[in-house]
């Protein structure tokens, strides 16, 4: 018994003694299995260095410097393209003025109406600006209508190195042209940059994570402080435009004695712009390739502005945001501009965008020209052009004080400033030839681009903290800004052979009647009165890829879609008491937001569009049902 107990133990122990060679590697791949497990789960888990929370802050961190970046860009782009246009502007109509030159360089290729010509196709070609900026914007986008308008103001500099009719006028009328739609992108780019910098300051919030409109009034500290860095980089375009004349074309002109022989009086006294100044202020006639080699330069600072855009600039939109934006129809586009006017604020507010049209063109045109070149002379006009650049530049500053002081203090000041100066210039009447008037000359230069400044920046910042949370009205509003101060240089390039006391006359009711409607419009806001915005259509795509499979996604659950439904609705509701509110007579305008929604055809149009969405829904669910039944 013993005996055979031992062989079975010992049968027993022999297969744990020595297995098989396939159970042997079973558990050896067992075993590299388990290990490379787990380190797949040391490489993928949670890294005990990595920190989520910090690497997101350094992430927007990041976003946030790319927009200044591309604030700075836009700025310093803006001020390049401005600075070559002007400077070679002036270059062009100083040296085409000379009589001389005229005759000796365009006698034989019949140019001497030419500035004429360019003059007009520049002023005239904007007024139509507001049929076709709005649609340029959608279908370019605003990065690449910068570019595109920059590029434009290239081939008109370009065109001066072969100078005839069929290269001048045509880039002539195409800067007329591109003068709204650069403007219009350069205003809803730097607001657009606000908005995107509150995004990601605030990017833990549940509204901007969903990409839900933001609150009122989130963005408007952002707004002025892009607003004013981008006003007192482009104000030096004033300064930067004077080289040419300062450095080239100076040395040619001649003494005030020979320019100013037969002018008689400066001032308010006088009409037109300059009586009696000299046909010739050329002493001799500059060497052609000294104005080629002038023309490079600026041609090659035209080429940097156009990289910096290109470049530097990143885009204002997300590609869903610009693909919504071109989705609502290129009809509804065209139209939405002339149905924002029906907006009281832009209403009231047009006088100021008239009269910021006409104090700037009246600085650089008629008040350095009647007043400054008139009493000391042709090769002094650049210094009062440059002073005046570096004042609205520094001054451009004070608009941050809007941080912390209400918005109106900007645009007050800045007329009240305007006004006392006005009425200044009306009873200033100064005798030619005389540089002692030096000092006074420049002291009002000083304080005119100081309400310029205070101007430009303050209707700037206005329009941008009225609309901050709208940004797909932006390009609209902007475009009507834009084409009325369009409107106000075309008037100021017809009224150049009127009196001085009439043109005063014209900046100063302008300036007052501006006031006054900008008083207006802040009661009716202190009022609560609903302003009468046309409501922008629903995109409507016609490809349907995943981003847009909103009424298609069937892992949508019921919860969902009442919320949603809900939503619709309640901006159904929002849009018809903006549409249906009255907002014109004062006494009755506190009620509008109250009777908007009350009133009878609001609250129809809303069941009507709750019962059609409802009945969709049980539309949907029958064929769901009919077809789990089938």
């Amino acid at each position: 018994m013993e005996a055979k107990d031992g062989e079975e133990l010992i049968r027993d122990a022999e297969p744990m003694l020595a297995p098989p060679n396939g159970d042997l590697n079973e558990l050896l791949d067992v075993g590299q299995d388990d290990n490379m497990q787990g380190q797949m789960e040391e490489f993928l888990g949670p890294q005990p260095e990595y920190n989520e929370e910090e690497e997101e802050r350094k992430y927007y961190r990041r976003k946030r410097l790319g927009v200044i970046k591309n604030v700075l860009a836009a700025s310093i782009g803006a001020m390049i393209v401005y600075s070559v246009y002007m400077g070679l502007l002036q270059m062009q109509l100083i040296l085409h003025y000379d009589m001389t030159y005229r005759e000796v360089k365009y006698s034989n290729l019949g140019l001497e109406d030419i500035d004429r010509k360019m003059l007009m196709g520049i002023n005239v070609t904007p007024i139509i600006g507001l049929l076709y900026t709005p649609v340029l914007i959608r279908f370019l986008g605003t990065k690449w209508m910068m570019f595109l308008a920059s590029g434009i103001y290239a081939l008109f500099i370009s065109t001066n190195y072969w100078e005839r009719y069929y290269t001048l006028v045509p880039s002539a009328v195409a800067i007329g042209v591109a003068i709204v739609p650069l403007w219009a992108s350069l205003g809803s780019y730097i607001t657009r940059m606000a908005q995107q910098y509150y995004e990601y300051v605030n990017y833990k919030e549940e509204h901007v994570q969903e990409q839900k409109k933001l609150p009122k009034g989130a963005c408007h500290k952002y707004i002025i402080i892009f607003q004013s860095v981008f006003n007192i980089i482009f104000h030096l375009s004033f300064v930067f435009a004077e080289f040419p004349m300062w450095l080239v074309l100076n040395s040619y002109l001649h003494e005030n004695e020979h320019i100013l022989f037969k002018v008689k009086h400066c001032g308010a006294t006088i009409s037109g712009v300059i009586p009696g100044f000299n046909t010739t202020v050329l002493t001799n006639l500059p060497r052609s390739m000294l104005l080629i080699q002038v023309e490079s330069v600026l041609m090659g600072f035209a080429f940097l502005a156009m990289i910096i855009f290109l470049v530097l600039c990143g885009a204002a939109y997300r590609p869903t945001e610009e693909i919504d934006l071109r989705s609502i129809g290129w009809g509804n586009i065209f139209q939405l501009p002339f149905k924002h006017l029906r907006d009281y604020r832009l209403q009231l507010l047009c006088p100021f965008f008239i009269y910021s049209g006409f104090e700037v063109l009246f600085a650089i045109t008629g008040f350095s020209l009647s007043y400054g070149v008139c009493v000391l002379g042709l090769k002094d006009l650049w210094l009062l052009i440059v002073v005046y650049g570096l004042s609205c530049s520094i001054f451009s500053s004070l608009s941050l004080c809007l941080l912390r002081f209400p918005r109106w203090l900007c645009l007050a000041g800045g007329a009240a400033v305007h006004l006392v100066l006005l009425v200044t210039l009306m009873a200033l009447n100064l005798p030619p030839k005389h540089p002692e008037y030096l000092g006074v000359l420049l002291l009002i230069t000083v304080l005119w681009g100081l309400g310029t400044a205070l101007n430009k920046t303050g209707v700037s910042t206005l329009l941008s903290m009225l609309y901050a949370e709208e940004k797909e009205r932006l390009d609209f509003v902007y475009t009507i800004y834009h084409w009325w101060q369009a409107i106000a240089i075309f008037i100021v390039y017809l009224w150049s052979n009127l009196p001085m006391r009439a043109k005063l006359s014209i900046l100063l009711a302008t300036l007052l009647l501006a006031c006054y409607c900008y008083w207006l419009m802040e009661r009716r806001l202190a009022r609560n009165v609903i302003p009468r915005r046309p409501r922008i259509p629903r995109p409507r795509h016609k490809v349907k890829g995943y981003r847009y499979l909103e009424e298609d996604n069937s892992d949508e659950s019921d919860s969902e879609k009442s919320e949603e439904d809900e939503e619709e609705r309640k901006d159904d509701e929002e849009h018809v008491a903006e549409e249906m509110g009255p907002e014109g007579g004062e006494e009755g305008g506190q009620d509008a937001g109250a009777q908007g929604i009350d009133s009878p055809r609001a609250r129809r149009r809303g069941a009507e569009g709750h019962h059609r969405r409802q009945q969709d829904a049980h539309e949907r669910e029958g064929e769901w049902e009919e077809r789990e039944g089938g």
